[in-house]
């Protein structure tokens, strides 16, 4: 989903619930004691039609939950199984989230609304199903700093705060909690096929990949494909695209994602389910977000890598319905779609026009050797390197013969927010100390400032195009 599409009518539609007796099970959402809105994101509200919402109707839909007309009658928590850190696990699914409604945006593309923190589930175990305000905040911060810096990312829709204090082990406690809605092209996971290869379901494998195909629609593969007419061979394709792009933005913005399982890997190649995430303080390969990733599996330099294993799932569990070798001829595309989708999004982040894969991944390899020798944080150096500027030795080297981004806009007197560990902290203690949630906010506004300035993004790889862009009003 691209930054500020155009606006448009409510369009609701449930095209999931006709496979909801296999792939979900209904549930009921928690009661919370209050209903105290902490963020409605009217930017992206009106790209589905529901800007227009007073207040009081927002929380009866985002805090208590109340069907949107025409779209599902009853939260769904999704079934999926998954490999947490290559271990696989066949006992996971929506453990403290549902999806909520399905609906359509100005472009016509389906799109979820989904949460976190919104009760326990089927799928719960020994949790309590909630969500701390916290993590709802880090999450906020999370996809707006993705989606500025053309990351392929969740939109967090609403924040409201319950009113329920939560005791956690990694945070002071007891904690505020809040539930969180957030609005994404789909659910369906890598771990959602591995599920139906687990249970030997072939039938509910070719639904699933016969709706995949419908509703998120990407080009078709290479003419030389082997096996290009079969829908389980077309989905893999268009998979192993949009994750090569994926796991191409992470490292051109220094994000980390900290667990990158099969469960937390989204069909429509679109980044979800923020946990314990960094962003780069300096160029380091070895990088790791999650304090019990202690093998370093999912460290910043091995993403690419961890992401391709996640297709190599996929493609084991499509096997159920089609034969191996086009799937890994298919799975084979990773790796040179990575090195094209990498150096198009360097490009765009240092405000240059791509000049092709080989002086792309020329120019990445020069930076990326500058910010690791000089331990410049990656945000410093993309800015202060814009257009060419600033650039010396064998970057400067690199660069020559590149042009500018017509497009993009010279900003020299604007200072970009970073967001290290240490401003995520900053930002939440003024919540938590004193309910001062002004630093926030004008973080976010600069960050959305920031994305402004860096201009149009790379589209994502592999699915419809953005609707046109304009200009929508500030989240309330």
């Amino acid at each position: 989903m691209r930054s500020e599409p155009a606006s448009a009518s409510f369009r609701p539609e449930a095209p999931l619930a006709a496979m909801a007796d296999w792939l979900a099970d209904p549930v009921v959402p928690a009661e919370f004691p209050e209903a105290r809105l902490r963020l409605r994101n009217d930017r992206w509200a009106g790209t589905v039609g529901l800007a227009a919402f007073p207040d009081e109707e927002w929380l009866n839909h985002f805090a208590r939950f109340k069907p949107l007309p025409g779209s599902l009658p009853q939260p769904l928590a999704l079934r999926y199984h998954g490999h947490q850190f290559r271990v696989y696990n066949p006992e996971i699914g929506d453990g403290r989230g549902f999806l909520f409604a399905q609906l359509r945006d100005g472009a016509g593309r389906l799109l979820d609304l989904g949460t976190k923190g919104s009760g326990r589930t089927p799928y719960s175990r020994t949790a309590d199903g909630r969500l701390t305000l916290q993590g709802a905040v880090r999450e906020w911060l999370a996809t707006e700093r993705l989606e500025a810096l053309g990351v392929d990312t969740s939109k967090t829709f609403s924040i409201i705060e319950t009113g329920e204090a939560l005791e956690r082990h990694d945070e002071p406690s007891p904690t505020r909690a809040a539930v969180l809605t957030r609005l994404s092209h789909g659910h369906i996971r890598i771990g959602t096929f591995q599920r139906l290869l687990a249970l030997e379901e072939e039938a509910h494998m070719h639904q699933l990949v016969g709706y995949c195909l419908n509703h998120f629609p990407g080009p078709p593969p290479p003419a030389d494909a082997p096996g290009r007419d079969q829908p389980a061979v077309q989905l893999l394709h268009q998979v192993v695209e949009r994750l090569a792009d994926l796991a191409a933005s992470y490292m051109v913005a220094g994000f980390v994602h900290g667990v990158l399982n099969t469960d937390n890997m989204n069909i429509s190649g679109e980044s979800f389910d923020y946990g314990p995430w960094r962003f780069l303080p300096q160029w380091e390969p070895g990088f790791t977000a999650a304090y019990f990733d202690h093998a370093g599996l999912y460290a910043f330099g091995r993403q690419p890598e961890a992401i391709h294993w996640n297709c190599g799932q996929l493609a084991v569990a499509l096997r159920l319905i089609a034969d191996a070798p086009p799937l890994i001829a298919a799975l084979d595309r990773f790796a040179p779609l990575y090195w094209i989708h990498l150096g198009r999004r360097w490009c765009w982040r240092l405000g240059l026009q791509s000049r092709g894969a080989e002086a792309d991944t020329a120019l990445a390899a020069a930076c990326a050797a500058q910010m690791r020798d000089s331990g410049e944080a990656p945000d410093s150096f993309f800015w202060r390197h814009r257009f060419g500027e600033a650039a010396q030795g064998a970057v400067k080297e690199a660069m020559s013969g590149y042009v500018r981004q017509h497009q993009v806009t010279d900003a020299a007197d604007f200072d970009p927010p970073a967001l290290p560990y240490e401003e995520v902290q900053r930002l939440w203690n003024a919540i938590a100390n004193g309910d001062d949630w002004h630093p926030l906010h004008d973080h976010v506004a600069r960050t959305r400032r920031m994305g402004a300035l860096l201009g149009e993004p790379p589209a994502p790889a592999g699915h419809l195009p953005p609707c046109d862009a304009v200009d929508q009003p500030a989240e309330r």
